[in-house]
């Protein structure tokens, strides 16, 4: 089973050597590593042109934003599944997509998610969140629950079937795709109960409560892109779930 991996990309000569690394650095065999830039100017790409051909497709261009860019990536992979590493992020062990695969394999399923830890930016050693996904009930969508984005695979004809990213959408076009997916669809889930990836903290939605505010608008207008019906308390209950992941860490 080949596996596409996207990174997503603009001015990270900071971290994007040590994302690639956690990349090229798996035991799984079968990985199509596709790097999406755009049009970096702070070295990057002379960075990630350095790998050659580990890098299975590279492509550097203008971008319409991050969710375009990632459209860009599915279009160019060809693995039988598909998931994502941003360009700040690494993976958690050298075995990580090696157990992404044999979940699949084993389960038959046609997306698989785990667990993610939110890590200092200086420090990926240093927790700062711990989210636990948990075992997947569809139910579970109208209290505020969703998969951690970075962990979730999905098997390439999904997107072939339901679509692609909504590029309407500035930060929650990642939980518009998987509501979509997941809850409208019903498509076959797995939860693979073990740490997948570290995320450095800042991410886009949640790096001002301007942002985030945004993005709690969006979460609840995903239902209703989707003719979907959510609780009054859904797009409450889904900012509070993070509040237990802090008592985790």
């Amino acid at each position: 089973m080949k596996i596409s991996i996207i990174t997503i990309v603009f001015n990270r000569c900071d971290t994007i050597a040590e994302t690639i690394e956690s990349v090229v650095g798996q035991t799984y065999p079968d990985i199509e590593y596709i790097v999406v830039d755009g049009l970096s100017t702070d070295g990057t790409v002379e960075i990630v042109q350095s790998y050659g051909a580990r890098i299975a497709k590279f492509v550097s261009e203008k971008d319409d934003g991050l969710y375009d860019a990632i459209n860009k990536g599915i279009s160019l992979a060809t693995g039988e599944v598909i998931g994502l590493l941003h360009s700040d992020d690494i993976f958690f062990s050298k075995d990580s997509v090696a157990m992404i695969a044999r979940t699949f394999l084993d389960q038959n399923t046609d997306s698989v998610y785990a667990d993610l830890l939110y890590v200092q930016k200086e420090n990926t050693n240093k927790t700062v969140r711990y989210w636990i996904s948990g075992l997947y009930n569809r139910k579970r969508f109208l209290r505020g629950w969703m998969p951690p984005h970075p962990t979730f695979y999905v098997r390439k004809s999904l997107f072939d079937k339901h679509g692609v990213y909504n590029t309407d959408f500035k930060s929650a076009a990642d939980y518009e795709l998987m509501l979509r997916f997941l809850y409208k669809h019903k498509v076959s889930t797995a939860y693979l109960p073990v740490k997948l990836v570290k995320m450095r903290v800042g991410g886009k939605s949640n790096i001002s409560l301007q942002n985030r505010i945004r993005a709690n608008r969006e979460d609840h207008h995903s239902w209703v892109v989707n003719d979907l019906v959510p609780k009054f308390y859904t797009r409450y209950f889904k900012p509070l779930r993070k509040l237990v992941q802090y008592l985790k860490k």
